[in-house]
């Protein structure tokens, strides 16, 4: 079991990591030929990778088999503030200028197809994010994630993934061919702000399989006022955007 545990840790820490080389190399690369790429989005970039390794690898995840709140304390890294914080390093637009002409058109061309339109609508993106935990939390799948290595690793992956979607169809950082309005957005984003709040209440009062009563309400309160914290700061950005939209249109 131990074994399966250090091999799910490498799995899932390895991608992050690669992302990170990867981010390194193509700031490196791209600053040879072009503006020097902020430093701001590196860090932003940074501190998300870091995020997200320590909610999936080291004595947090370890510790999270067995504790409700250190398991919570990984979902808020790994679901929310690791997507936010990738989100904000606007890695498409850097590997966009990084690639070559012929290769960045294709890569303009996939993110404007019919796929990426439908998973990055604000409604996908939100059903399978809260969705996704409203399934984890109120099923069998939360103690399934502790016995099935698969189980783990693939609830992991969609935890992270669907909270990038999540953030990055409320955001605008990186380019946008299908973004919705900001009316659109923010109303969406209210219901699913709404579906996470009601869920951590669900939790404190019915505990996941396996949870004991009092775990679970430290989780639970962790779950709402953790999330509302990151939460609001979608908030900020979102309406950072819409007022930086105003006021371009206004000196237009």
């Amino acid at each position: 079991m131990i074994k399966y545990k250090v091999i799910s840790q490498l799995l899932l820490a390895l991608p992050f990591v690669a992302a990170f080389f990867l981010y390194v190399w193509a700031v490196t690369s791209s600053n040879a030929t072009y503006r020097k790429w902020s430093l701001y989005r590196t860090s932003s970039w940074t501190l998300g990778i870091l995020c997200a390794i320590s909610s999936v690898a080291g004595p947090l995840a370890a510790r999270a088999h067995m504790d409700f709140t250190a398991h919570m304390t990984g979902h808020l890294l790994l679901g929310m503030l690791a997507p936010l914080l990738m989100a904000l390093g606007a890695p498409f637009t850097l590997l966009l200028r990084t690639l070559p002409v012929h290769a960045a058109r294709k890569v303009s061309k996939l993110l404007k197809g019919r796929f990426v339109r439908f998973i990055s609508s604000p409604v996908t993106a939100s059903v399978l994010n809260v969705g996704g935990l409203w399934i984890l939390y109120t099923t069998s799948l939360y103690g399934m994630m502790h016995h099935s290595f698969f189980v783990h690793v693939a609830v992991h992956i969609h935890v992270f993934l669907a909270g990038y979607l999540f953030t990055v169809s409320m955001i605008s950082i990186d380019p946008s061919p299908h973004q919705k309005t900001f009316t659109y957005r923010a109303f969406v984003l209210v219901l699913a702000l709404a579906a996470h709040g009601i869920l951590s209440k669900y939790v404190y009062a019915h505990p996941p399989m396996h949870v004991s009563a009092e775990e679970a309400q430290q989780g639970a309160m962790l779950m709402y006022y953790g999330g509302d914290l990151i939460d609001l700061c979608l908030i900020v950005l979102l309406c950072y955007e819409w007022f930086k939209r105003v006021q371009k249109v206004s000196f237009t």
